[in-house]
């Protein structure tokens, strides 16, 4: 079975689908590896990193799609639709692509990845199940983000973030407010203590105020009635515009008493909730900043703008978008610990096998046969119908 890599083509995407720590696994299961030339570099990982482990280096992408029995991607077609339609022309019938590929609100790129008879596999859509947990790639991008937002933040905020005693006086500490408690959230929280910040916490779901506080962090407590806040999988569930209203008026002082928010709320496949209105930012005190990690689904508050930093009357408003891609060599490493170990649940003595009755597999693949047969997006396009209908 050829397995191959491809450069990503999404613009300022760095991180590659295949770090050479997992090559040897692969190989031993029977997989030949064909790398695009340069796919790694701008993640750290120069050609020779590959070949000296066995790797065979294709010159074009061409080649690789037309060799290869699988191809790995980061961004595949629904996730990178302007500069990834050119894959879609080689691709081909019986294919195996897998990659992340935004299924969810991509509906148009699934069709047509469909009616090429390729089997498509979405990262995004591994079920949050304990055994799934070393494939899960939403949780590894959602670590290196939650570390990089504090990062983003401290280079921003006009204040350090630890209390330093010194000769010239005792320097407060910064007070981080972190809202939502997921992966990317509780990786904020520890992030920001590490840095020596005082930091509070607080999530639409009460079952998690104990990891929040095990973190040496305070959990904000709001009397929401939100016992049934929690959805499938652990994500936050979407709630109604009066359950987001009422949240809003007990956040805007909580807010308006720390120096740094962090946003983290998401409903996968939905728009992000507001949660921070810009009254609430007109609260804040000068040179306090908000890192909105929900800037690409909309953001989680009134002001932000995707990969831009708005200033709005001394508070810095900051979208970043892709993060993840900024600390490409670990990104990778852990992207490619996540794609390898789906693959090699479907790898038997060097020959895909696709067991329909496994969960993993049921819930990740998305179009097989010419035929879309993903429950979620089914379901999905069965919702766009009845809209435009």
């Amino acid at each position: 079975m050829k397995v191959g890599v491809v450069k990503e083509t999404f613009p300022g995407e760095r991180r590659v689908a295949l770090a050479p720590n997992v090559l040897s696994p692969l190989s031993k299961a029977g997989c030949e590896i064909v790398v695009e030339s340069g796919a790694g570099v701008e993640a750290g990982f120069p050609d020779s990193a590959y070949t000296e482990r066995g790797v065979s280096i294709a010159e074009s992408r061409q080649q690789v799609f037309s060799a290869c029995d699988v191809v790995l991607q980061v961004r595949s077609f629904g996730a990178n639709l302007e500069h990834g339609r050119a894959d879609l022309d080689l691709m081909r019938d019986g294919q195996m692509v897998i990659g992340m590929f935004e299924p969810l609100t991509s509906l148009d790129a699934v069709r047509a990845v469909s009616e090429k008879g390729v089997t498509l596999f979405a990262m995004e859509l591994i079920p949050r199940i304990t055994r799934a947990q070393s494939m899960d790639v939403l949780s590894s991008m959602a670590t290196i983000a939650g570390y990089k937002a504090v990062l983003i933040a401290a280079d921003h905020l006009p204040k350090m973030f630890p209390m330093m005693m010194t000769a010239a006086g005792t320097v407060a500490p910064a007070k981080v407010l972190v809202i939502g408690a997921g992966v990317a959230g509780l990786q904020a929280i520890a992030s920001s203590r590490r840095l020596g910040a005082q930091v509070y916490g607080y999530d639409l779901r009460p079952a998690v105020k104990e990891q929040v506080e095990s973190l040496g962090a305070k959990f904000v407590e709001m009397e929401l009635e939100a016992d049934a806040a929690e959805g499938k999988g652990g994500y936050a569930k979407e709630m109604g515009e009066d359950f987001y209203r009422r949240q809003r008026e007990l956040m805007t002082r909580v807010v308006a008493e720390n120096d740094v928010i962090i946003t983290t709320a998401a409903v996968p496949g939905k728009k992000a909730p507001m949660l921070i209105t810009s009254e609430m930012v007109d609260g804040m005190i000068p040179g306090s900043v908000i890192v909105d990690l929900a800037a690409e689904r909309g953001g989680n508050c009134e002001l932000t703008r995707a990969g831009e930093v708005v200033r709005h009357n001394g508070v810095s408003i900051i979208g970043p978008v892709n993060l993840a891609s900024d600390v490409p060599f670990h990104a990778s490493q852990m992207y490619a610990k996540n794609i390898s170990t789906l693959l090699l649940l479907m790898s038997k003595e060097g020959k895909l096998e696709i067991d329909m009755e496994d969960q993993v597999i049921a819930e990740t693949i998305v179009t097989k046969g010419g035929e879309i047969c993903n429950a979620r997006i089914l379901e999905a396009l069965g919702a766009g119908a009845e809209t435009s209908g």
